[in-house]
């Protein structure tokens, strides 16, 4: 795999700036034929930004794009970047909502034109899917913005892995699996690895070091905007990932069996039953940590939705805070500054008389930049200045800092970094301990150990509910599917 025959792209001191903040210095980095890189990083040490450079879509300070021996660099862009077969999956998913998508197909496909175009992109979206991702239930007249995060999450992979004049030499896959359940993600790195033993060549660049050692024939690790540690995905543990992010994050356990929550006799601070039939009744206490387990799209979100709203059929004790996963269309302002987005959830903290308090305000973002580690040089700058990881910290960081008694999360670790995964576990344990209630829905089955108790849903309904100690992969599973599937 050394030889230079195989060579596909190689980025030579590659740097970008952005102000005074040095997202790349000096990135040399090979890709090979054959081969899936996984690379590996906390948030804001530059992963995406590199990706970016790739795609086209920034063009470096510094630094050279060489492409099948030949170097690109000059006026590079993401038509170039198509045409020479490099294709990103981002972690901001880029779908028009407005179209369907068979239409965002032949967005990606300029091929695909004339009389019965049409027909010709729901072939193709529709056939790749049906091999990515079999059974997955999305028909190619669907409008975009109507699926789900996960089911778009999936167009946008098949999209990038479709094939019509021009080769997908190269595959960027940046978080691939963040909104995806166990199931699907298993499908999905599946046919990463059928790929690349066919001769193509991935990136995959994830927080979940398990898929990334287990798919990855090498790795690079990457720390403050240059990669510090590059080798075969067999040579590095999980530990020692961690150890060369740098990362704060130690070995995940479950919460201490001291800080469990005694049920009988705690005040009930919210009831919820879904609308399908024959389902259990979602129950909560005061200073619990519920998980909502199950596969992808099966009622979660919107139970949450429904107890943050405090709609009919919940009965709900208290204010309520959201840690929205889809931080696109449901978490960010896209227009504010990361300091607005951290303390719109707590103006009322603020409030001088009649007047807002700016100065308190900006205070209280900038104590949580430090508490929760957002990496920005200054909480003044736009939120969408940040990484997906780091605006993902801001909506956790909008959540706690608020005066909710209950907080729901959706899915709400996508793109974050495993040392942040594991300091916002501690506080939610601690926050827990001191009388607040957590719903929390998540697709890592690792996340769940962290839970009191767990509710499973299948078609919307909520068909177990696991201790702790009940709680296991195959217990979740098994609940996930019907006895006849």
């Amino acid at each position: 795999m050394s030889a230079e025959s195989d060579l596909i792209v190689r980025l030579d001191g590659v740097a970008k700036s952005f102000g005074a903040v040095h997202a790349l210095d000096g990135v040399s980095l090979d890709l090979r034929a054959g081969e899936c890189l996984g690379l590996v990083g906390h948030n804001g040490a530059g992963k995406s930004t590199l990706m970016n450079v790739l795609s086209g879509n920034l063009l470096p300070d510094t630094g050279a794009i060489v492409i099948a021996g030949q170097d690109v660099t000059a006026g590079y862009s993401p038509q170039t970047a198509m045409q020479r077969g490099v294709r990103c999956v981002y972690q901001e998913l880029s779908l028009c909502p407005n179209l369907t998508v068979a239409e965002n197909a032949r967005i990606s496909h300029p091929a695909i034109a004339g009389f019965g175009w049409r027909r010709a992109a729901r072939a193709l979206i529709g056939a790749k899917l049906d091999e990515v991702f079999p059974g997955h239930g999305i028909s190619t007249n669907d409008v975009v913005g109507d699926l789900s995060i996960a089911r778009r999450q999936m167009v946008e992979i098949a999209r990038a892995f479709a094939v019509t004049d021009t080769p997908a030499r190269v595959v960027i896959l940046d978080e691939p699996t963040s909104s995806l359940d166990a199931v699907v993600a298993e499908k999905l790195l599946k046919h990463v690895r059928r790929y690349v033993e066919g001769g193509g060549t991935c990136v995959l660049i994830s927080h979940l070091l398990g898929e990334v050692l287990e798919t990855s024939d090498r790795i690079a690790v990457m720390r403050d905007g240059g990669v510090v540690a590059l080798d075969a995905a067999r040579s590095f543990t999980r530990n020692s990932l961690v150890a060369a992010m740098g990362s704060v994050a130690e070995t995940q356990t479950a919460a201490a069996a001291d800080g469990a929550v005694i049920r009988d006799g705690a005040p009930v601070t919210l009831r919820a039953t879904p609308s399908a039939p024959e389902t259990l009744t979602l129950t909560a206490h005061k200073g619990e940590v519920v998980g909502l387990a199950g596969l992808s799209g099966q009622g979660q979100t919107e139970l949450l939705v429904r107890v943050f709203e405090h709609a009919p059929g919940t009965d709900v004790s208290g204010n309520v805070s959201l840690v929205a996963g889809d931080r696109q269309s449901d978490g960010v302002f896209p227009l504010w500054s990361i300091a607005e987005n951290v303390s719109i959830g707590s103006l009322r903290q603020f409030l001088d008389g009649f007047l807002l308090n700016h100065d308190k305000a900006f205070e209280f973002s900038n104590r949580w930049k430090d508490k929760i580690g957002i990496r920005t040089p200054d909480m003044a700058d736009p939120i969408l200045s940040l990484s997906g990881g780091n605006q993902q910290k801001a909506l956790f960081a909008r959540a706690l800092g608020a005066p909710a008694e209950i907080i729901v999360m959706d899915d709400p670790m996508r793109g974050v970094d495993v040392g942040t995964k594991q300091e916002v576990y501690a506080m939610i344990r601690e926050e827990a301990q001191k009388g607040r209630t957590f719903l929390w829905y998540t697709t890592e089955m690792d996340e769940l150990r962290n839970c009191d108790h767990v509710y499973v849903f299948r078609e919307g309904a909520i068909v177990a509910d696991l201790t702790r100690a009940e709680m296991t992969e195959e217990r979740v599973l098994h609940a996930s599917f019907r006895a006849d599937a």
